[in-house]
């Protein structure tokens, strides 16, 4: 039976499987399991737990399990024999030389998460044959664990509903798969902007890294009020395969949008696809008297989602590679003195990789939302060593000398004790990608960190983000050493990691 097989010694062989239900029967079961239909035609689901389970994780990737941990999946196992599983198959990838056939099998009571889940990914080439990934989910399980084998390409969740659990689980096994050939999987969207430079259209492509909530979304999916012939054409927005060659693979078939706060006026592109029938929903705020949607009320969570095809979203269209990256976008948040953007060297941008500055969010731990974090590549879901693909990353760089690093700044510039500083928009974040795309922005040096500053952005009031606006000059500079410090005692963390990244920072 090919729904039978072992794992660490232990059989899995749950009493029956509901193999590949289809996208209308998974809906039907999410309803009669409490979903509701909205005011706008689409599916609102509400789960028990509420974001990622990163403190429950365990990854298997250099030690053995231990005896409880085998004891655990041997409980779980046996639990699954009197229980009725749903298995989904999908494909990975859209390029011929990297698809993987994933395939989970979730709890029956439990629908909307495979329901999302498929909703994701590609129809399958072939159910029948091997997966590369399997995740098994037992939504119910009394304890909270997530368990990563990656050798094995299986990740184990107990005790969560959360949908982007099963989501991460198989783009992580992904991520460390195209490691071993050579490539890089990327926590980052990407897109094509088409403007005119020098009188000719042309296409340029872009990476923005991020982690969840700080903006990564809102950039890869904004239009820039783009008149036509000149437009976006969006790609992917969670997880891309660098390659050596300097071209970013495609993973997924949908965007998994934060919805908290979101608005037409900023980001309309997202708002629309939010309301497309086709859109799933989950632990957003829907009223009951009305079954009208309300992206302003958080009191469900702060991380509410939307499970949203890529086909509902506008500029986007039937390929989600990108042939080419010209620009790659580090995405952080703070609120003193780093700029809304600054151009970095290839060395600087790989130290900006390695050190993934940016807050917590809901997304990820709700009990530290708001505090300042480093994540290497911003990526969370890493497996092996970060040293080595923070070596990687410089040697793609450094292969492809026409690819040009920024960071840039969705916080505030200014903030101290009772001020708030500037905010820094997304109006004003997607004028900056605009015009790094039309070469329009007039750069200078920083005599401090090295890395170039703008001097003037077009259609922006640049002038209103100078730190000497807000601190004294001796503050400015205790900030900027203070910040170094940090990021330099950060660095020196990564055994085996290409010097010259450090000296980017220290200024060496």
């Amino acid at each position: 039976m090919k729904d039978t097989f072992e794992i660490c010694g232990v059989k899995f062989k749950p009493a029956k499987v509901f193999d590949n239900p289809s996208d209308l029967q998974l809906r039907e079961w999410a309803l009669e399991q409490g979903g509701v239909i909205t005011q706008a035609g689409n599916l609102a689901v509400i789960t028990k737990v509420r974001s990622r389970s990163a403190k429950f994780t365990e990854i298997y990737h250099d030690k053995a399990p231990e005896e409880k941990d085998l004891r655990l999946i041997k409980e779980v196992f046996d639990y699954l024999k009197d229980k009725e599983v749903i298995r989904l198959d999908r494909r990975m990838c859209m390029h011929p030389d990297f698809v993987f056939h994933a395939r989970v099998y979730i709890t029956a009571g439990y629908s909307r998460i495979p329901l999302m889940w498929g909703n994701t990914l590609f129809e399958p080439d072939d159910t029948d044959n091997d997966p590369d990934f399997v995740t098994i989910t037992v939504a119910e399980w009394p304890e909270r664990r997530v368990m990563v084998f990656p050798e094995e390409g299986l990740t184990i969740i107990l005790g969560s509903d959360y949908k982007g659990e099963n989501k991460k689980a198989m783009l992580r096994q992904l991520m460390y798969a195209v490691k071993k050939r050579g490539c890089l999987g990327l926590h980052a969207g990407s897109k094509i902007i088409r403007v005119k430079r020098q009188g000719d259209l042309t296409d340029v492509g872009f990476l923005f890294f991020g982690l969840s909530g700080t903006g990564k979304t809102s950039l890869t999916c904004h239009s820039h009020w783009l008149d036509y012939p000149e437009r976006i054409i969006i790609r992917q927005d969670d997880v891309v395969i660098l390659r050596p060659d300097g071209s970013a693979l495609g993973t997924e078939n949908s965007y998994y949008v934060k919805t908290d706060g979101l608005e037409l006026d900023s980001q309309p592109l997202l708002y629309a696809a939010c309301l497309s029938p086709r859109t799933i929903l989950e632990n957003v705020k829907v009223h009951e008297e009305t079954l009208s949607i309300d992206f302003r009320d958080s009191s469900i969570t702060s991380n509410g989602r939307a499970m949203v095809k890529r086909a509902d979203v506008a500029f986007t269209d039937d390929q989600i590679d990108l042939p080419k990256v010209h620009n790659i976008v580090f995405i952080t948040r703070r609120e003193d003195v780093v700029p809304p953007v600054a151009r970095l060297s290839p060395e600087f941008g790989a130290a900006a990789f390695m050190l993934g500055e940016s807050i917590e969010t809901s997304a990820g731990d709700p009990t530290m939302a708001g505090r300042a974090i480093r994540v290497v590549g911003t990526n969370p879901f890493i497996v092996g060593s970060e040293a080595e693909e923070g070596n990687m990353f410089l040697s793609i760089l450094r292969r492809n000398p026409d690819i040009q690093c920024y960071m840039i700044n969705t916080g505030r510039v200014g903030a101290t004790e009772g001020l708030a500083g500037e905010n820094i928009t997304v109006k004003d974040s997607v004028k900056i990608v605009e015009m790094i795309a039309r070469g329009e922005i007039r750069w200078k040096e920083d005599a401090f960190w090295g890395y170039e500053l703008p001097e003037e952005i077009p259609g922006m009031d640049y002038a209103r983000f100078e730190p000497r606006n807000f601190y004294q000059p001796a503050e400015i500079d205790s900030l900027k050493e203070a910040l170094r410090k940090e990021r330099v005692e950060w660095l020196e963390r990564f055994e085996g990691l290409d010097p010259d990244i450090i000296n980017a920072i220290r200024g060496g």
